[in-house]
């Protein structure tokens, strides 16, 4: 798009670009630290317009007096009618977009389709995946473009041609798997989630050498018995199917080398099937080495979530002063209703306040960093009865917006009710 009566470099979703002189040999893992940080912003290089997903532009060209003005400039199709929920990403006046069918890259000056790429998947994969088919993103590292498919594979194609390069498999999705999230480059490792943790699948994170496709770890976000954590699961199978999905991506600190990821809830959602035990790591924020996949630390913002509230929303990095003091920390709009802010460093809760009308919990302590429930609703849940929690959503798989100028949070949220009637586990003859 552009504006009249100006000349304006070409606009598309929102974001300045044009194009830049001269070939590239491909992205480096220090321009992917520069991206959203300083670096120059004709290209957008990661998802969330920078390692600290704060999508954020410094740009001021389109403003509140000229944004009126703007008109498009050229259209085109991605031929397709599922749904689009991926961010681009912008590299040297080529315009890199997914779709759950195909991968594109377009001309930013024309909006000519430089190639298209279709998707090999089996038509039976849509029966595993629960909430649309879509995709949410790809990565951009040394030419070429890197993306999951919704059949649970990892595809990397090359930037300038859309052929394939290498392509490796996460999961079987026939055992209920599926990928629609945006991969993350940290530390020139690839890491993807997952989906399907309504599907009775144990959530799980991977890494992959970019250059090869080669896997180098698997990280499961619910633990096998003997490890750390399994002591919050009954002493039964329940841990091979236990949920806590990473269907979302992560934010990543280059300094303290640390990835940061969410993961959804616990299945099923009935807490007898887990004793009524915390259910670690679903609905849980981890901080991982990248090379390793080794969590470092963790923070459960809903312990035995039988609520359905996740922890799966991206989080925003910032250095801001709390209390007086400088503090590098975490925030993270939750599907919960409460926003929290963590300490990056270390995964000490300093702040969790609503930000939308909640009943399920009166607060979040932050002695213990446990929400303090609605005894009431909990114990109608446990006996099968009918129950209207808020937020349905407090957010819904819309990412927020940081603005480290003003730091101000900007977010969607759902102020309405979820009416559901879990069925109790059949007893056992």
């Amino acid at each position: 798009m552009g504006i009249q009566g100006e000349k304006m470099k070409p606009l598309i979703t929102g974001m300045v670009m044009m194009a830049i002189a001269g070939a590239a040999t491909g992205q480096t893992l220090d321009d992917l630290k520069r991206d959203g940080n300083g670096g120059s912003t004709d290209n957008v290089l990661t998802f969330g317009m920078g390692y600290y997903q704060q999508r954020y532009s410094p740009l001021k060209q389109i403003n509140k007096s000229t944004v009126k003005k703007l008109v498009p400039v050229w259209s085109a199709s991605l031929d397709n009618n599922l749904g689009e929920q991926a961010q681009p990403m912008v590299y040297n006046g080529v315009l890199f977009v997914p779709t759950v069918k195909d991968t594109f890259a377009i001309d930013i000056a024309t909006g000519r389709q430089l190639w298209r790429t279709p998707v090999d998947y089996a038509p039976d994969t849509p029966r595993v995946v629960c909430c649309g088919l879509i995709n949410k993103g790809l990565v951009l590292y040394n030419g070429k473009v890197i993306r999951g498919t919704l059949d649970a594979h990892v595809v990397a194609l090359d930037q300038k041609t859309g052929k394939e390069v290498w392509k490796q498999k996460a999961a079987e999705w026939k055992d209920g798997y599926s990928m629609t999230n945006a991969p993350q480059i940290a530390n020139g490792v690839v890491i993807t989630g997952m989906a399907g943790g309504e599907y009775t699948t144990r959530g799980f994170l991977n890494g992959w050498d970019p250059e090869t496709g080669k896997h180098l770890w698997r990280t499961y976000t619910v633990p096998a018995p003997g490890e750390k954590g399994s002591e919050t699961w009954p002493k039964d199978d329940a841990w091979k199917t236990g949920g806590a999905p990473t269907w979302r991506s992560g934010a990543y600190d280059p300094e303290l080398d640390l990835i940061y990821w969410g993961t959804g809830n616990p299945a099923p959602w009935t807490p007898q099937s887990r004793n009524g035990l915390d259910g670690l790591y679903a609905s849980t924020l981890l901080a991982i080495r990248p090379k390793t996949g080794q969590i470092v630390w963790h923070y459960q913002y809903t312990p035995n979530d039988v609520w359905d509230v996740d922890g799966t929303d991206e989080p925003v990095l910032a250095d801001i002063n709390f209390e007086g003091k400088p503090r590098k920390v975490l925030f993270q709009a939750n599907k919960s209703g409460f926003m929290y802010t963590i300490d990056r460093t270390n995964g000490q809760l300093l702040a969790a306040h609503p930000f939308t009308r909640v009943n399920w919990a009166s607060r979040i302590d932050l002695k213990t960093g446990r929400p303090v429930i609605n005894e009431e609703l909990y114990s109608r849940i446990v006996k099968g009865e009918e129950v209207q929690i808020y937020p349905q959503r407090g957010v819904n798989a819309v990412p927020v917006a940081y603005n480290p100028t003003k730091n101000l949070i900007y977010t969607s949220s759902w102020n309405i009710p979820r009416i559901f009637k879990v069925d109790l586990p059949i007893p056992q003859q």
